[in-house]
């Protein structure tokens, strides 16, 4: 991804023997995100955050040590790796229907979610550094109280809990909710509580949209649409 190129490219010329300084993230009109270490003042951008180079660079320096972590764990075990997506699916299943009753969510919107994310893979990391099931950034994480976003029960815990949030908050508007977790709560609110016209995130909500209902139709359910 590019713009994770572009903010690992800034952190790398401003913290060697340079004081800490900050780093600016700006999303256009378009969904496109700009990193940059000076503030931007043309139009049609928005300040995201604002952070030091000092965070930043701890938090990179951690996700490299989990992600390096986390290698050595799967290499052990390569059968598992290989197992299929139906395969998995099914492994999951009973932890996946425990969280929908803990969290009041269908477990077909869960399963959804999970294929749509990472395809049932506990081991799947993005580009922007989402990890697991649930593809949860490590904000997300701390947010719910993950202790190890490796651990599959953990990672799926939090991204249910986070889903349950965003239906409560957008009034149960599944749509709405599924936006927020692609691009954020404070993307859709920016908005108008509206889905953001970012191509990612109207894909990205059509296409869970889909598979749920998918899953509602093998399981015999009536798909709402």
């Amino acid at each position: 991804m590019a713009s994770a190129r572009a903010l690992l490219a800034i952190l790398s010329c401003l913290t060697v023997g340079t004081a800490a300084a900050d780093v600016y993230k700006y999303v256009d009109a378009q969904g496109g995100v700009i990193f940059t270490d000076k503030p931007l003042t043309r139009q049609g951008v928005t300040l995201e955050w604002r952070r030091s180079t000092t965070s930043l660079t701890a938090e990179h320096q951690e996700s490299a040590q989990r992600v390096l972590a986390q290698a050595r764990v799967l290499s052990s075990a390569p059968a598992k790796l290989g197992r299929t997506a139906a395969q998995r699916r099914a492994d999951f299943d009973p932890m996946i229907r425990a969280n929908a009753a803990r969290y009041r969510l269908s477990p077909e919107l869960l399963h959804a979610v999970i294929r749509a994310e990472s395809a049932y893979n506990p081991a799947a990391v993005s580009p922007a550094g989402a990890t697991g099931l649930m593809q949860l950034m490590p904000a997300t994480a701390e947010r719910y109280r993950v202790r190890d976003i490796w651990d599959p029960a953990e990672n799926l815990r939090g991204g249910a809990e986070y889903l349950r949030y965003l239906l409560d908050l957008f009034d149960q508007d599944l749509r709405l909710a599924l936006a927020g977790y692609n691009a954020g709560e404070n993307a859709v609110i920016r908005h108008g509580r509206q889905i953001p016209p970012f191509a990612e995130t109207q894909t990205y909500v059509r296409r869970v949209l889909q598979f749920m209902w998918a899953e509602q139709a093998s399981s015999g359910r009536i798909a709402m649409r």
